[in-house]
């Protein structure tokens, strides 16, 4: 299937590692500018360097995405770059704290609230208006399969990626006759990362509940969210798309 993002401007939050790395490296590959956001530094740069030697555009962009005036900042440095912003996706994220729900640590909740929550609604509060003088765009959301199911210990994301999916398909209807799509993507447990602090066995544990016998790739996610992005899914919006190798079938 034949995707090109020629002559759109994509900011991807969290891009700096992991699913937000191949969604940038994707979007880049099929001709998009892209502002490549992470919280270090160094992350945002080393990715940047890497969409340029392939012969992409992208520049680095660094900030905390759960502060609102930060992304107001690097949502309006990348409509300014090249004079318009099209694509959005939200996908920086932490895992959080891990404890039952009576021992949850408040400001533990209060954290992954403010990254996995409130940073989505931040980054389209301030990329729709950017999007409509723009005449239009599309949003990805990355939420979970946490965003349909449960997970034991782990209060605050699974709280969060629920309120994702819902959010996602509030903003669908109030902006779909306005020509911007929203969608959410439920990634499973993908081999990033992310998973790199797991305790010994844990991730094994990862790997048998997946009916497919694997954990998934950040490529496997970036397929979708390009898709999703792109002409080719112009009657998609308000949509929450699965990519977890059958974990929620079950």
């Amino acid at each position: 299937m034949d995707i090109t993002f020629t002559g759109k401007t994509a900011l991807v939050t969290g891009a700096g590692s992991g699913i937000g790395e191949a969604i940038a490296l994707g979007l880049a590959a099929s001709g998009a500018k892209v502002v490549v956001q992470d919280l270090k530094s160094d992350a945002a740069e080393r990715v940047t360097a890497a969409i340029a030697k392939a012969g992409g555009t992208a520049i680095p962009a660094v900030g905390d995405v759960s502060d609102p005036a930060t992304v107001e900042r690097l949502v309006a440095e990348a409509a300014g770059w090249q004079g318009g912003l099209q694509l959005l996706v939200n996908n920086a994220g932490i895992g959080g704290a891990q404890a039952p729900t009576g021992d949850y640590p408040l400001d533990g909740w209060r954290r992954v609230i403010d990254v996995n929550l409130n940073a989505v609604f931040y980054g389209m509060r301030f990329a729709i208006p950017e999007m409509l003088k723009a005449g239009g765009g599309a949003i990805v959301n990355i939420a979970s399969i946490l965003g349909s199911v449960g997970f034991a210990n782990s209060a605050a994301y699974v709280a969060a990626k629920h309120a994702v999916v819902g959010l996602t398909k509030s903003a669908a209807l109030e902006y779909s006759s306005k020509g911007i799509r929203v969608n959410a993507i439920g990634p499973a447990f993908i081999d990033t990362p992310l998973l790199s602090a797991l305790p010994p066995g844990a991730k094994e544990a990862l790997v048998a509940a997946h009916p497919i016998g694997r954990l998934g790739r950040a490529d496997e996610v970036a397929d979708l969210a390009q898709y999703l992005l792109s002409d080719r899914a112009s009657f998609v919006t308000g949509s929450y798309h699965l990519v977890d190798g059958a974990y929620c079938a079950q």
